[in-house]
Formats: structure tokens, C-alpha cells, sequence
């Protein structure tokens, strides 16, 4: 089938939907920048959705966030600061889409407290570290520290199927917290890279269920995978760890699914996961010092098309609690997802409107060289389109005078030679044409990191950083 799918018959999303700094950056944005195309991105949004997780979960949980979701350097700093007083409001409601949102019909007093908690992030406290998979990452990861706290040791995460002898010296010389071994062949470079450098390593044994009981937009485990070991050769894989001088096992990792929305069924995913640790280390005779359950929490993408509701945090962090967790055992939590879809918006001009055998395409400056999230997996990805052409009663340009649609489907594609480049089809706009805007809001996630950026050498987009209620009558534009 084509992806992203027929959205049909579903209607763009109203320009005023859109946060104002967001509407203020594309309408003012100067004739001599060029076209518009560019993310914009509001760290304040991540940082309180990193206080709200933080503010449900137990205090033997850790989240280290993964950098692979999101590595602008003003988002990362953000989520290790936490919603101190550095981190400005943006002015804008948190909605029901926020990752934080849950029902409101608290049962008592303390529910109902916390439930303000994780709505409004207000314990102020960030992440506890970065989940990492590449030496870029660990030097991304290592320069926030550095300018939010410097007295602090990083804490590092290391995962990832191919880590090669160079990732993993890097890894090693880079003193990461844990690494997360994916196979055998990994436990033993792991240990040659270990006694070339002098250091004992400590290292979690991926597990590669062979059942998993959550639904999800990506699936790693429970089935064949290049991800982790599966669990029936786990044991053989504590006895090569054993016999390696350079290793110390300090327990295991799991992540199973990406995208998941289902709180009851992710709390029954931890529990298996700690409780198969508990028992597995116990017949080996290792010391519990860790589980890494992964990330796996989802968004809701289409609440308009398919009813998503958001992941009930409050709901997990409470069967969370009654969970059983041996002491000196850290459980450590990877979102990406969660803490910053909702922080970005990605922004395009079009270029072009044109009518094609009974189909009207929007053509824009852009595509999936900058956002292939649409394009990866089997969602529709709504849009707004901001009026430009014309606007305030100007006069409007000669040439969109003819290339305009109204109240009609249209499908959204890119700058590329090829047919993949459709970010969305059949999404019906009030009124669009050369000048305008159209902005996808929840591409904070895998947005600009997951894009084709080589491909044709088009520019690529640029990444701007919103201030909030103190947003300036254009952004600070701040690349890495």
C-alpha cells in the first residue's frame, strides 16, 4: 500500500490550532530568508513533559531519554534542566494531547494532586540521563552537561544493534554508565575493546522476548529480530559473560515496542521484565543492579481520525508503586517519543499547487528529506496551512492567482524525484496556494534526525528555537 495512507475524509487542522509563537514565526518570517522551511521547536514543552513523567513515577525509576528522538542541543538541555527557573512558559495550554494529560475524576485527594503533577511537571525535575547510540550522540549528550551542569557526571546509556569495535571504544573511552550487549559476538568485543583499554565494563544482556503483550507502531521483540538475544539463549549468554574478565553483567534490557498507548498493558510489560530479571539473575548467580525496560510510550498522532488518547501516566506510575522492586536495583525508563513529539513543529512553503487525473497536490519546499516521519509507518499526520499570499489585505500575487484550491482533498508531497516524497494525501483544506504555509505540529520525534537530508543536496531545514511568551519578533535561529 501507498504510506502515509488515504486520510480521507479528514479535514486539515484550523491555523489557529497552532501555538502563537509557532503562527508568529511562519508569518514573520523575512523576505530575504528564503522559503520557508524549518522546525521550531519549544524546549519548555519538553522539559515540562520530562517533569510530568518524572512526577509519576517511583523513586527507584530512572529516565535516561534517548537522543536518537530529538538531538537539537537547546531540547536537550531542557530535558536535564527540568522546569526550573531557566526554562520559560510558552504561553501556551497544555491540551489533551500532551503526553502528561490524563483523566480528570481523581478518586482521592492524592490522585488528584498528582495528577496536577504530571500535567504541569510540577516536581521541576528533568531527566536523569541520555540513552545514547552512536560517539555523535555521547559528545551531543556529554556537551549538555557541560553547559547545564558541569559538576555532574554524565550518565550514559548505550544501546544499539551494530556497535562496531569503533562505537564501542568510543563507548568505553566516553566511561559510559552501562552498555546494553545485543549479541555474543558483541559480549566478546565488548571484552577485547575492555582489556585493550584496561577497564571492566558494565553491561546489560538485551532480552528479545519470545512473547510480547503490547501493541505498538514499531515491534522488536517477541518475534525475529536484529534486536537483543532471545530469551530461551539468554542463560548461554550470562555463562560467555561470565568467563570474560573485562564484563560485569549488572542485569538486563528490554524494549520490545515503539508507540504504544496502552498504560494497563505497558505496566504488565514492566512487570514481566523485572520479575524475568529477578528470577534469571538469580539462577546465575549475579548481582541485580539494573533493568532497562526501554521506552516504548506512544502519542496520539490522529485523536481526530482514529480516537487516539494519550498514554495514562497516572494510571501507570500508580501500578508502578505496587510493583516489587529489589533494593540497589535501578529501573531505567528510555522515552523519546513522550517527552518531545509535541515540542516541534515542521514547517514548509508551497510552491506549487497543481491539478493531476482528479488529484490536487500541494508541492512544497520540502519533504521527506527533512520529515519522513509520514512516510515510515501507517499514520496520517494532520497539517495546518497558515495564509501568506496576500494576507492583511495586500495584494496577492500574480502568480497564485490560479494555483489555489479550496474546500477541496488535497495530497501534500515534497521537492524530490521520487513518488515517495507524500507527507499526507487526501486531507481536505479550506484554501491553499503558492505562499502559504503548511506546519505538521507533533514532529518533535524523529523528525529532522530521521530525514533523507543528502538526497538531491536541497537545502536542508533549519532548526529554530522558540522562547516562549518572550518569542521575539523572529526566532532565534540556532543550529548544531
Amino acid at each position: 500500500m501507498d504510506l502515509p495512507p488515504s486520510a480521507a475524509p479528514l479535514r486539515a487542522l484550523p491555523a489557529e490550532s497552532l501555538p502563537r509563537p509557532v503562527l508568529t514565526a511562519v508569518r514573520a518570517w523575512p523576505a530575504g530568508a528564503g522559503e520557508v522551511s524549518a522546525y521550531f521547536y519549544d524546549p519548555a514543552a519538553a522539559a515540562r513533559n520530562a517533569a510530568a513523567l518524572r512526577a509519576c513515577l517511583p523513586m527507584w525509576a530512572e529516565v535516561c531519554y534517548a537522543v536518537k528522538a530529538n538531538s537539537f542541543p537547546p531540547i536537550l538541555d531542557a530535558l536535564l534542566r527540568g522546569t526550573g527557573p531557566d526554562i520559560p512558559r510558552s504561553g501556551r495550554e497544555r491540551s489533551d494531547s500532551s503526553p502528561g494529560a490524563t483523566p480528570t475524576d481523581a478518586r482521592t485527594d492524592a490522585r488528584s494532586d498528582a495528577r496536577s503533577d504530571a500535567r504541569t511537571g510540577a516536581s521541576g525535575r528533568g531527566i536523569d540521563g541520555f540513552e545514547v547510540s552512536s560517539a555523535h550522540e555521547v559528545r551531543l549528550a556529554q556537551a549538555a552537561y557541560g553547559r547545564v551542569d558541569s559538576a555532574r557526571r554524565p550518565r550514559l546509556v548505550a544501546s544499539g544493534p551494530g556497535k562496531s569495535m569503533t562505537l564501542l571504544t568510543a563507548l568505553v573511552s566516553a566511561d559510559v554508565d552501562v552498555v546494553n550487549v545485543e549479541s555474543f559476538g558483541e559480549l566478546r568485543r565488548l571484552d577485547a575493546v575492555a582489556a585493550r583499554l584496561g577497564r571492566r565494563v558494565r553491561a546489560a544482556v538485551r532480552v528479545n522476548p519470545a512473547q510480547v503483550g503490547l501493541a505498538g507502531s514499531l515491534q522488536m521483540g517477541g518475534r525475529p529480530s536484529a534486536f537483543g538475544i532471545p530469551e530461551t539463549e539468554v542463560p548461554a549468554a550470562l555463562e560467555l559473560a561470565a568467563d570474560l574478565a573485562h564484563i560485569d553483567v549488572v542485569g538486563f534490557h528490554v524494549h520490545a515496542v515503539s508507540g504504544n498507548l496502552d498504560a494497563a498493558a505497558h505496566l504488565g510489560y514492566v512487570r514481566w521484565c523485572l520479575d524475568f530479571a529477578v528470577r534469571t539473575a538469580a539462577v546465575a548467580g549475579i548481582e541485580l543492579r539494573m533493568v532497562d525496560v526501554g521506552g516504548g510510550f506512544g502519542v496520539p498522532f490522529e485523536p481526530d481520525r482514529r480516537g487516539d488518547r494519550p498514554f495514562d501516566l497516572i494510571r501507570f506510575g500508580e501500578g508502578l508503586s505496587s510493583l516489587p522492586v529489589p533494593d540497589g536495583t535501578r529501573v531505567i525508563f528510555e522515552p523519546g517519543r513522550m517527552l518531545v513529539a509535541d515540542s516541534g513543529w515542521y514547517a514548509a512553503e508551497v510552491i506549487d499547487v497543481k491539478h493531476s487525473y482528479g488529484t490536487e497536490f500541494v508541492i512544497l519546499r520540502g519533504g521527506i528529506h527533512h520529515f519522513a516521519l509520514p512516510t515510515s509507518w501507517e499514520i496520517v499526520h494532520n497539517f495546518a496551512v497558515v495564509e501568506r499570499s496576500g494576507r492583511n489585505g495586500g495584494p496577492e500575487p500574480e502568480h497564485t492567482r490560479e494555483a489555489v484550491v479550496e474546500g477541496r482533498p488535497v495530497t501534500v508531497v515534497g521537492e524530490l524525484c521520487t513518488p515517495e516524497d507524500t507527507l499526507a494525501r487526501d486531507i481536505t483544506v479550506d484554501r491553499v496556494r503558492p505562499g502559504d504555509v503548511v506546519v505538521f505540529p507533533m514532529a518533535g520525534a524523529y523528525g529532522y534526525e530521521f530525514a533523507l537530508p543528502d538526497f538531491l543536496g536541497h537545502p536542508r531545514a533549519r532548526r529554530i528555537e522558540l522562547r516562549g511568551t518572550r518569542h521575539a519578533p523572529f526566532p532565534t535561529d540556532r543550529s548544531s
